[in-house]
């Protein structure tokens, strides 16, 4: 005699209630879920999760594809692996480290239906390649795409660089830098479009060395005080950064610089991580959890059946001391 068979006789009912008791069914009654789980419990029983997901047709598990994993990303992560878990997904985190054919391990995983659905946090394959999976299951992106067939959520930096650029202005600061990350990354493309657009439209300075990129961490915020010492004639008064992090390298770099901060350079970050509170740095709020919330909202049509409604997101600025 089977468990179920065992349970469903000890409980007095079918093998087809007890199944939708496992199953989290809305069709069974609460006293009739609680006598089954009451046996289920005496009994030690324990669901095989492979025995649920064939009888649900699903994996109940999610991909998450990221080339490396940091404190920004965790707490995309974080955000995405509990409002899975309130569902009974469960996730695996496939780290590419950039490497091609290890990226797309995960994708041939979808193709084989060894996970439900894909969130890519980054990637460094082709689109055109990437959306070829899209057949085999849904895909969504925290990275902005430039491939209609996979919904990305990320919200437009443009926006968000725009608020830190109006309030360098505001405070009195003409000759901006910037320190950008990835080059080719469609948000570095959004922020230079602002940075652009605002000295043009105030009629201020643009050099060549107060722009960086490829910056990502502390130590690379360290290193973009030191390159810019080097044209001590024409030192910016502020700089914008690709992320909180680096703004903690410029700021710390600074200091042992004997550079005043907000007086001699002042200091923007991006995302408004825990870090950027303890140092003071003014940052643009990024609202990174309701991102990864509404990339599993947007699987909901396949995962769950319905769609869920998203979250409406913008940025704002956080000023402190750093300006």
């Amino acid at each position: 005699m089977s468990n179920l068979d065992q349970i469903a006789k000890l409980a007095g009912f079918s093998k087809a209630t007890v199944s939708r008791v496992l199953n989290n069914s809305p069709h069974v009654s609460q006293e009739t879920r609680s006598k089954i789980l009451k046996i289920m419990q005496e009994l030690d029983y324990v669901p095989n999760r492979n025995a649920i997901s064939l009888s649900k047709g699903q994996t109940l598990q999610i991909g998450i594809i990221t080339s490396t994993i940091n404190e920004i990303v965790l707490a995309f992560l974080n955000s995405f692996v509990e409002v899975a878990a309130q569902y009974e997904f469960q996730t695996i985190i496939y780290t590419s480290e950039e490497d091609k054919k290890k990226e797309l391990l995960a994708f041939e995983d979808l193709k084989r239906k060894r996970v439900d659905a894909l969130v890519i946090i980054s990637c460094v394959n082709d689109t055109d390649l990437l959306s070829t999976y899209c057949k085999y299951g849904p895909i969504v992106s925290w990275q902005r795409m430039d491939h209609t067939d996979i919904r990305s959520v990320a919200m437009d930096q443009y926006e968000g660089y725009m608020l830190a650029l109006k309030h360098l202005i505001q405070k009195g600061y003409t000759r901006i830098a910037n320190a950008f990350g990835r080059p080719s990354s469609i948000n570095t493309h959004s922020r230079q479009r602002a940075y652009a657009y605002i000295m043009e439209q105030h009629n201020l300075p643009v050099l060549q060395h107060w722009n960086n990129s490829s910056i990502y961490n502390i130590r690379d915020g360290e290193q973009v005080v030191r390159d810019l010492l080097q044209y001590r004639d024409e030192f910016p008064q502020a700089i914008l950064c690709s992320n909180d992090y680096v703004a903690v390298g410029i700021l710390c770099e600074a200091r042992r610089q004997l550079l005043n901060v907000p007086e001699d350079l002042a200091i923007v970050g991006f995302d408004n991580t825990e870090l950027a509170h303890t140092m003071g740095i003014t940052t643009i709020q990024n609202p990174i959890a309701a991102q990864a919330q509404n990339a599993f909202y947007m699987l909901s049509p396949q995962l769950v059946g319905h769609q869920m409604e998203l979250h409406t997101l913008q940025y704002s600025l956080i000023e402190r001391s750093t300006t």
